[in-house]
């Protein structure tokens, strides 16, 4: 079997993922913003208490490698655009591109060399579907933050005459169903089959097929769904399993650990990276039955300056943040809007 998985490793150019024997079926993974602390935290946060020897999880058992990212400008540190942008078409270019070099020139991304090559393309994200990652395999734009031009590339960005990306599953009803231009409508009259309802999709029985289940970025995994982005993969590999003979490609994203990181919130980040492991483990037992599929894991930066322990104490507390059982937004927004602290807080 012929399985190739690194994590937090830089993929130079879609020639590497068709390296050795080309597989039929790639299935790409990005945790957005999961550095080194973040496995290291969810070790500690999934280890079992009751035996000595901490227990590895699914990211230690198929650890590869590792890489440094840094963006093609003046800066040190990249961003989400930039980080995918050089995951999509092994080019580097500065922080805010979308599949643009630095002269904003497009590059070619592994979606759109896999398009030509006949095979069905997917996009999975937690974020909305236009956000940096998912965006810089199928769109090309000057700026990440032009979200309604990155949705309209969705259609507008035709391969050998055909839409870019054949199954989407994410969020991002405010950028597809606009006054000035409803996106969904277009993909309607171009085939696909349409869900705006994350309980219903299921109902999604082929591709293509779009299913976009909330305004922009589906609600935290601590917040509502545990597992929304492990249902999603479940259906997204569901769908594309023996749909071409030519193969697919799918770019599966953990996006919100990103989100959990900038808002220091470790637990919110616990639930991000249990989805995401959980995810995996679909995509891995997938990979197990159809051994002609090339798995990939990878993350395109670390978030937050996440540390594990301060000040002397090095301590890490499972069981407090197992305790908490929401964001930090979400009490927030609960305490500001209740007239009884303590219940709220408890």
């Amino acid at each position: 079997m012929k399985l190739k998985l690194s994590l937090l490793a830089l993929l130079c150019s879609a020639g590497s993922v068709m390296a050795e024997s080309a597989p039929k079926n790639i299935i790409y993974m990005i945790g957005d913003g999961m550095g080194p602390a973040y496995t290291t935290a969810y070790r500690y946060f999934k280890d079992d208490p009751n035996t000595k020897v901490v227990d590895p999880t699914v990211f230690d058992t198929i650890l590869r490698g590792m890489a440094h990212t840094y963006p093609d400008d003046h800066t040190y540190v990249t961003d989400s655009a930039a980080g995918a942008t050089a995951l999509s078409s092994g080019h580097k270019s500065y922080n805010g591109a979308i599949a643009v070099d630095t002269d904003k020139k497009p590059v070619k991304t592994m979606l759109e060399v896999a398009k030509e090559r006949g095979m069905t393309t997917a996009l999975v994200a937690t974020s909305q579907i236009n956000h940096a990652t998912p965006a810089s395999f199928a769109s090309h734009n000057e700026s990440r933050r032009n979200y309604d031009e990155i949705a309209n590339d969705y259609i507008d960005n035709k391969i050998a005459g055909k839409l870019p990306v054949d199954l989407m599953l994410g969020g991002g009803t405010k950028y597809y169903v606009r006054e000035e231009r409803n996106l969904v409508e277009e993909f309607k009259a171009a085939g696909y089959q349409y869900s705006d309802d994350f309980a219903a999709m299921n109902d999604l029985k082929q591709v293509p097929a779009l299913g976009l289940f909330a305004e922009v970025g589906l609600p935290f995994a601590l917040d509502e769904n545990p597992t929304r982005l492990t249902q999603m993969t479940t259906k997204a590999l569901d769908l594309l399993d023996g749909q071409n003979d030519k193969g697919f490609f799918v770019m599966i994203e953990g996006s919100q650990i990103d989100w959990c990181g900038h808002a220091n919130d470790i637990a919110c980040a616990m639930g991000e990276m249990d989805d995401f492991a959980k995810s995996i483990e679909q995509a891995k037992a997938y990979v197990d039955k159809n051994p002609d599929t090339l798995l990939v894991i990878t993350a395109d930066h670390s978030t937050g300056g996440l540390t594990l322990g301060a000040h002397g104490q090095y301590k890490w507390e499972t069981d407090v943040v197992k305790g908490v059982k929401a964001t930090a937004g979400t009490i927030t927004k609960a305490l500001l809007e209740s007239d009884d602290l303590k219940a709220v807080w408890q």
